[in-house]
């Protein structure tokens, strides 16, 4: 992943002894990894301090790439027994904060108005752009017809899935799993169930065959043997067409990971969360459950950003469904 300097400084002045970044117009990928290397000079060059502020009074648009860095150095600063304290946030960022709940672990001190914070306006309306997708009224169109004709599908096949699950494995018939979407937001994925009672307690025993920060093993023994018919057929995604109708995910996206992938993130792989997750995309249509390597991953996410368009996304949806009628199409 190439990146250029970025044009911003982030110059630091001090108030009462207290250092404060004056943080950029915008905070996106260049001036996030910039963001992330000079608060943590400022750390080893501050190691007394008990407090650090970043003044967002110019701060007008983040991506997920500026809300990766904060994450970075927030942990950084906590690390180290410091107060970070988000200063002068408007209400662009502010409305990123409150839509993932960084705004619970953040302190923030913002002399702005009442009238002029999210909670009293439109929250969506206020989150920056991050990608045309995600503001793309005929894309949400096509997620909403879509995923209802998928409920349709799900609740037909729904019953005899449900009894197959049961006589395999007593258990829930449902796997709910906390997943990150747009700007890293976490919601609950839904999928009928194909693992054992108890799977997620035991993946630290399970070997990782993939490299970075992703998780896959192609001999997973938890995998049910009625979870193994539905994964190589895809039937256990079925359920996540809910997720699409409700709007944390796209029939068409990246891969939604789950928030301890999320952690070992640097700072520019905070890039694949400018669009919403989807039940397809790139990763689905170019090996799925072949790709074992996260730059694999993080290089078609990429790809899918760049090239999207609303007919990239209807040629991806039908390439899946070609896909899905190979032998072996499947995931683990």
């Amino acid at each position: 992943m190439t990146l250029h300097t970025p044009e911003t400084d982030f110059p630091v002045v001090y108030y009462n002894n207290l250092p404060v970044i004056q943080m950029p117009q915008r905070l996106t990928v260049l001036e996030a990894v910039a963001f992330k290397e000079s608060c943590h000079q400022l750390l080893a060059n501050n190691p007394t301090s008990q407090q650090m502020i970043f003044d967002f009074k110019n701060t007008e648009f983040i991506d997920s790439s500026g809300v990766g860095a904060l994450v970075h150095n927030f942990k950084a600063t906590r690390e180290r027994g410091i107060e970070l304290i988000l200063y002068n946030v408007r209400p662009p960022v502010m409305a990123v904060l409150s839509m993932t709940e960084l705004d619970r672990v953040f302190q923030i001190t913002s002399p702005i108005q009442d009238d002029e914070r999210p909670h009293n306006l439109n929250v969506s309306a206020q989150i920056p752009e991050t990608h045309p997708s995600v503001r793309s009224w005929v894309k949400r169109l096509i997620d909403i017809v879509g995923s209802l004709v998928g409920l349709g599908i799900t609740a037909i096949v729904f019953i005899p899935i449900a009894i197959a699950i049961q006589l395999d494995d007593p258990g829930p018939i449902f796997f709910f799993q906390t997943r990150c979407g747009w700007l890293g937001k976490q919601f609950k994925i839904i999928k009928f169930r194909s693992m054992c009672v108890g799977a997620e307690a035991l993946k630290n025993q399970i070997p990782n065959q993939a490299q970075g920060a992703i998780f896959k093993n192609q001999n997973d023994p938890r995998v049910t043997k009625v979870g193994r018919f539905l994964r190589r057929t895809s039937l256990d995604e079925l359920p996540q067409f809910w997720n699409v109708l409700v709007g944390d995910m796209s029939l068409v996206g990246t891969r939604p990971p789950t928030p301890d992938e999320v952690e070992r993130y640097e700072v520019p792989e905070w890039q694949r969360l400018d669009v919403k997750p989807g039940m397809t995309g790139e990763w689905q249509v170019n090996g799925r459950s072949q790709i074992t390597n996260f730059e694999d991953v993080i290089k078609l996410d990429l790809r899918y950003q760049k090239n999207w368009s609303l007919k990239y996304d209807l040629e991806l949806i039908l390439k899946t469904i070609l896909i899905l009628f190979r032998k072996n199409s499947g995931a683990f």
